[in-house]
């Protein structure tokens, strides 16, 4: 007989798995380290197989957790379901949701329309801007919980995942070593555009904004067309362009995409939060 899955055990694995990291998981679910380190131990241990490869540097699945991981999310919503059924209570409110327009191109609207449909009485409000102007509109109380990126170092909001700014864009406009670089860039205030030119400047490198546009749609638009180079997080590169890993270029630094927000503690936001904590966006 199969042995029973312990579903907080399967949430702690995912949390681990989706950042990268047992402390940034324990972060997310309120855990000591040592706990969410023990969950998967445990977990590994009922399995009889290793589901996460780890060293010094990195947390990786395995291919038996990479296997567990696409059925966790199913467990965990149908668990999520089952609690909210036997409670007897509907998640019913407002929510006022706001999402980084790196986010546009990714499986949010997925996430956003399975939530619609499990929560009917939650009428869901969406704004899209950059993570600066939404942490002010939070703080004006416009706003319950928001899907934004941070610098590392920084302390606000609850950290989803880590992943580095990548040059993309078509190989034509890849500039000779003693050429500027051509940036196509979101209007200030921007983080990633903050951060390639900081990198820019650390390496002395001459550059120059081609483009400027509030929409994704629109960078991408002007990367097809030649204009230049666009800097995006790597699993968020837009479809059609492709990562530039040119060693001339200025290296560019990691990111966190966080959720923050005074909906992170109360309901309806706290579900759609969780929601997108167990929720690959980025496949």
């Amino acid at each position: 007989m199969a042995p029973l899955i312990d579903p907080v055990l399967l949430r702690t694995l995912t949390a681990v798995l989706r950042s990268c990291s047992f402390s940034r998981a324990a972060e997310q679910l309120g855990l000591r380290q040592s706990t969410v380190s023990q969950h998967v131990q445990r977990l590994e241990a009922q399995l009889g197989r290793r589901l996460v490869a780890r060293d010094t540097h990195s947390v990786a699945p395995t291919p038996e957790g990479e296997a567990v991981l696409g059925f966790a999310r199913t467990v965990l919503d149908a668990h999520e379901r089952l609690e909210r059924t036997l409670a007897g209570q509907a998640v019913r409110g407002r929510l006022r949701f706001g999402a980084s327009e790196d986010f546009v191109q990714t499986r949010l609207a997925e996430v956003l329309r399975d939530f619609r449909t499990t929560y009917p009485s939650v009428d869901l409000e969406l704004s899209v801007s950059f993570t600066h102007l939404l942490a002010e509109a939070v703080e004006r109380g416009e706003l319950d919980l928001v899907l934004g990126k941070r610098r590392l170092g920084e302390a606000q909001g609850l950290p989803v995942r880590r992943d580095r700014l990548v040059w993309c864009g078509l190989p034509d406009a890849v500039p000779a070593r003693d050429e500027p670089v051509s940036f196509l860039s979101f209007p200030a205030p921007s983080v990633t555009r903050t951060l390639v030119l900081e990198a820019c400047a650390r390496e002395s490198r001459p550059w120059r904004i081609t483009c400027t546009c509030a929409s994704l749609s629109g960078l991408r638009a002007a990367a097809f067309a030649g204009l230049g180079l666009m800097a995006q997080a790597r699993s968020l590169v837009p479809e059609g362009l492709r990562e530039i890993a040119d060693p001339d270029l200025p290296r560019l630094p990691e990111v966190e995409f966080i959720l923050a927000g005074p909906g992170l503690h109360r309901e309806p936001s706290r579900s759609l939060a969780h929601r997108i904590l167990n929720a690959d966006i980025w496949d």
